[in-house]
């Protein structure tokens, strides 16, 4: 129970850490490299920026920019941190390989041979079936239970050790929804910010004031696209790796029905 608090902890600190960098890695890259004075016309971030100078031209997007940065470098981090785990999850070889010879192992009743084989796949599905050929050893020789009560104690070992494997899956995906939902409303709230620049520039008595338009107008647009680009590809991702784990949890589900009959069988 203390190894699960500890691991949580540092599950909490590390999430935090990561908000925490991106976020002054945001206000750093658009204040120091965008915000540069050498991307505006006479050396002043106040004032037009260069000819297509497009760093110039998001830095005019206003103090919403650097939070969008922010919440597409949380995105790129997290996607990162899921390819690895769920490559470490998957194990060192095929998965499809590994169930199949897992099933041929079964099949011949070579225990042995499909705990080894778990040892050196590794990964989720591998902790899985380790743990169920476990129990299936010691429900062999146990004389004190009914064969279908060895067969439910089975099934009931593979769905604890799957369930305890679900949550590494998935972990942080939520991370990942939010950002879907949260970049392209961060982004509307910019622009109606611009909008609301831009109008109070053609409300000015006479001639509208032009660069208070034009940074108006540009706050408006490269907020929006900002929040757009970093929704879009949230949504991407998050789909893009709730399909890896379903992949995953089908191949563990296969496994672990396969132990079951296999052992089923065997009391017959």
């Amino acid at each position: 129970m203390k190894g699960q608090t500890l691991k949580d902890a540092l599950k909490s600190i590390f999430v935090l850490s990561v908000i925490l960098l991106c976020a002054l890695a945001g206000y750093l890259i658009y204040s120091q490299i965008m915000g540069n004075p050498v991307n505006f016309e006479g050396g002043n971030h106040n004032g037009h920026p260069l000819p297509g100078n497009y760093l110039a031209i998001i830095y005019k997007g206003g103090f919403i920019v650097p939070l969008l940065i922010a919440v597409n470098l949380i995105l790129l981090t997290f996607v990162i941190e899921r390819i690895i785990m769920l490559s470490v999850a998957g194990g060192k070889g095929n998965l499809n390989a590994f169930v199949r010879t897992l099933q041929s192992h079964l099949n011949d009743n070579k225990i042995e041979e499909a705990a080894q084989l778990c040892d050196k796949q590794r990964g989720s599905i591998a902790n899985v079936m380790k743990a169920g050929l476990h129990r299936y050893r010691l429900l062999q020789s146990d004389k004190t239970l009914m064969n279908d009560q060895k067969v439910l104690a089975l099934q009931k070992d593979l769905e604890e050790a799957t369930a305890l494997e679900l949550p590494v899956l998935s972990q942080n995906l939520i991370i990942l929804s939010t950002i879907a939902s949260v970049s392209v409303l961060i982004g509307l709230i910019g622009t109606v910010l611009g909008m609301i620049r831009a109008f109070g520039a053609l409300a000015t008595a006479g001639a509208p004031d032009s660069l208070a338009l034009a940074n108006g107008i540009s706050e408006a647009l490269v907020n929006t696209a900002f929040g757009i680009t970093g929704s879009t590809l949230a949504i991407i991702a998050y789909n893009y790796f709730s399909a890896r784990i379903d992949g995953v949890t089908y191949k563990m589900d296969e496994a672990s029905f396969s132990v079951t009959q296999t052992f089923a069988s065997t009391l017959k």
